[in-house]
Parts: C-alpha cells; structure tokens; sequence
C-alpha cells in the first residue's frame, strides 16, 4: 500500500483474486515475511492476506495498545477491501488476534488456526518490564535474544542466514509500537472465556518451544470446544519458519476441510458458508429460526436504577496492578490480615480507584508528583515501588533522575540523597536485559 491510514494495517495479497481469503497473523517482532515459505502452497487454494502490525515491516508507527484494537485495525482493513468472511491462522501475538475475531466477531470467522498462542501470554508484570527495557536501551537487546526465544539452538546454528534476518526483523521495529504491543499482550486474558469459540479451532505448538509451549497449547485445546492439538516436533516458538513444510501441510489440512467455500457462478466472487454451532467437514445450510411477531413479544422488565456512585474498588485494583505490577499488589494483599485487611481496602478504594483514575493528570505526571511527594516524606520503601511504577507508566531513567534533581531543591540534597541511591539500584533491576 502507497498510504496506510492510523486506523488500518499494512497488507499484501497473493493468490487468485476469486479464491476464498485467508488471513495470516504475524508474531510480535516479526513481518509478514514469517509466512513466506507457506505462501506458496496456500495461494493454491486461497486468496492469501498477510499484514504487518503496526511499526513493524516499515509499517506507519501507529501503536495499538490493546489486541482489541489491533483487531479492530484489520477489520476495518478488511472491511475496506470488501472483504467479509475468512479463514485465519495467527502466531502468538496474531495468534490472540484470532482468538479476538472468534470472541467478538464470530460471524466473519470462518476457520482458526492458533500457532504458538496461549490464552494468556506470561504475566502482566513481564510484559511491562520489557517495555520498560525497551524504553531504557531500545530494542538492540530484545533483538540480540530473539533467535534464542524464537529457535531450537540446532537450529539457529545450522541457519545463520535466518537468524540474521530474525535480529535485523526486530532492530527495525519502532520501538513505541513494540512497548504498545507489549502492553497489549500484558492485558491480554481470555481464560474465562474459550468456552464460546466457536469456529473449527487447529492449536498448533512447536515441541520445543519455551515461550508458549505444548502446557499452553493444551490449555486452548481444553477450553475451545472441539479444537485439535498439533505437536509439531523439532520446533521451538516460530515454528512457521523452523518447520515449513510440516506448518504448511496442517494448515492446507485444516483450512481444506474445516471449511469449503461455495462459489457463485454469477458473479465469480467466492462466498464462504457461516460456521455451523460445531466443526463439520461440510458446511450445511442452516434453517433460521421462526421470529416471533413484535406484538407477542413482551418488554423487557424495568431494570432497577443503580443508586449513587459506584464503588471505586473495582477500578482501583485494575489501576493499582497496572501501575504497581501484579506480583508487588499480590504480596500486599497476601500479607493483609484481619488488623490490616482494612486499611488495603482503604488504599485501593480511595487512592487508586478514587484519586490515581481521575482524567485530570496522566499517569507520567501522577508518578512524578509522587515521586517528589516521597522524597519529601523520607518514604523510601514506598519510593521503591514507585520507582518501578513511574518506568511503567513511561518514564524514562533520565527523566526519573530530572525529578529527583528537581526535588533535591526543593525537599533537601539529603533526602535526594537517599532517593538517588534509592533509584538507581531499582532502574538498575528494572533495565537491564534478562539474557
């Protein structure tokens, strides 16, 4: 595409232009080049659509923050091109795109595939801490370590060539898309809900694979209705590009007979049946069901008004987690008891639920006034976690050290003192790469 607007994804075709779509979802860090060597045999039988998220591939840096909304970025893709219904096969990131479409778009879902995917990927608190070390030293680390979270070791070393392509694929990433990424597989959870994918479901794993292994796989397979479990030996978490060959045969295999497009002789366009309630092999017209007359269909029943303001506990521990981190609020609440249960009740109700989710002030402006605020107290304990805090909420190092200086005129040079020494052990944790 000459031009892609902020609301859409960058895309290519390949294949006949009457044959059914099928889409295929890229990994965090990757391109659409990852599908490469299935592109070929696909577009066989497909009309194949591949796009690249937002920032990567030489993408426009829109960052997405949620898989919601990168979602919706390629169906409004989709829609643009008239496109309605489709088969869709996603790897880890793109995988969680997949699960979305069968979630909330069931009726444009024709077939999924999820390669490498996990209804919830790692924790929360991982995902910030490497946006926070993106954000800190750019993404030449993450880019360093990528061949050995994406390959076997056998398989890095008898393919330089690849693991080339793989560190370079990711250096050139925008570095705020790729936190913005991050930050939506950080949110992403759909445990709760699998039960309702309803679509033929493939759950592809690579044996190897350390990211989202066979245990994640499993956990899908358990949850979706009917979904199929495929090990693909010999392979670790970007298994299209470590086993093409064996990635390519499920697919064809999945896509040949969990779903057969019907073509229209009129017209030459190609319509894909709507999903049975179960996988079928064939689709099978479905008699819609009578619709009552409007007359015989009582009202609803008056719904009672909620009175008052609703309790800001609910959105105070959804705000304490993100800005403190999971692990950090699970340790506090674990240690309240019955003499101090209360008064954490009190914290999340009225500071996080009340005060630090007003629209008023960003979360960067609210970490640094807290900041400073603690510096003043002397509160270093407190001054550690925030610290923490303020690199998730986007704060940089330098800028970190701007406020303590700042706060060195105003609350003293010793307790700065203290904050700086405070400070810099916890960037120093935060910052650096886990190899």
């Amino acid at each position: 595409m000459s031009e892609t607007p902020p609301n859409t994804l960058q895309y290519r075709f390949d294949g006949p232009e009457d044959a059914p779509v099928l889409i295929l979802g890229p990994s965090l860090g990757t391109t659409w080049h990852m599908w490469d060597r299935q592109v070929p045999e696909l577009a066989k039988q497909w009309r194949v659509f591949r796009f690249d998220l937002p920032g990567h591939g030489g993408a426009p840096a829109y960052p997405a923050g949620s898989v919601t909304e990168l979602t919706a970025r390629l169906l409004a893709t989709l829609d643009g091109l008239g496109v309605q219904r489709f088969g869709y096969a996603g790897c880890a990131l793109g995988g969680a795109i997949g699960v979305e479409l069968a979630l909330r778009h069931p009726e444009r879902l024709a077939s999924l595939v999820l390669i490498a995917a996990s209804p919830r990927f790692g924790t929360a608190d991982e995902f910030r801490q490497r946006g926070v070390v993106v954000r800190t030293n750019g993404l030449d680390p993450i880019a360093r370590s990528a061949p050995d979270r994406w390959f076997t070791s056998g398989f890095a070393a008898a393919q330089p060539a690849i693991t080339d392509w793989a560190v370079q694929m990711v250096r050139t990433t925008d570095p705020g898309c790729y936190i913005a990424a991050c930050e939506a597989l950080a949110t992403f959870d759909v445990r709760p809900e699998l039960g309702r994918v309803g679509v033929p479901t493939l759950v592809l794993v690579g044996s190897e694979d350390q990211v989202t292994g066979p245990a994640e796989a499993r956990t899908l397979v358990a949850g979706i209705p009917d979904a199929r479990l495929a090990v693909v030996p010999g392979a670790s978490h970007l298994v299209p590009v470590e086993q093409p060959a064996a990635v390519t045969d499920l697919l064809v295999t999945h896509f040949s007979t969990a779903w057969q497009p019907i073509a229209d002789p009129g017209t030459g366009q190609t319509a894909i049946p709507a999903a049975p309630v179960k996988p079928a092999l064939a689709a099978v017209p479905v008699q819609a069901p009578p619709v009552a007359p409007i007359a015989e269909i009582a009202p609803p029943a008056a719904q009672p008004q909620a009175v008052g303001r609703p309790d800001p506990y609910d959105a105070g521990i959804k705000v304490r987690r993100e800005v403190l981190g999971d692990a950090h609020v699970d340790r506090a609440l674990a240690q309240a008891d019955e003499f101090s249960g209360d008064f954490q009740e009190f914290v999340t109700r009225y500071a996080w639920g009340e005060v630090w989710d007003r629209p008023g002030l960003d979360r960067r402006t609210r970490s640094c006034i807290t900041l400073t605020a603690l510096v003043a107290g002397g509160h270093l304990d407190e001054l550690a976690s925030h610290t923490r805090a303020a690199l998730r909420n986007g704060l940089t190092p330098a800028e970190i050290r701007e406020v303590l200086l700042h706060a060195a005129v105003y609350c003293g040079v010793p307790a700065a003192n203290s904050a700086f020494r405070v400070a810099q052990e916890v960037i120093r944790e935060e910052t650096t790469p886990q190899e």
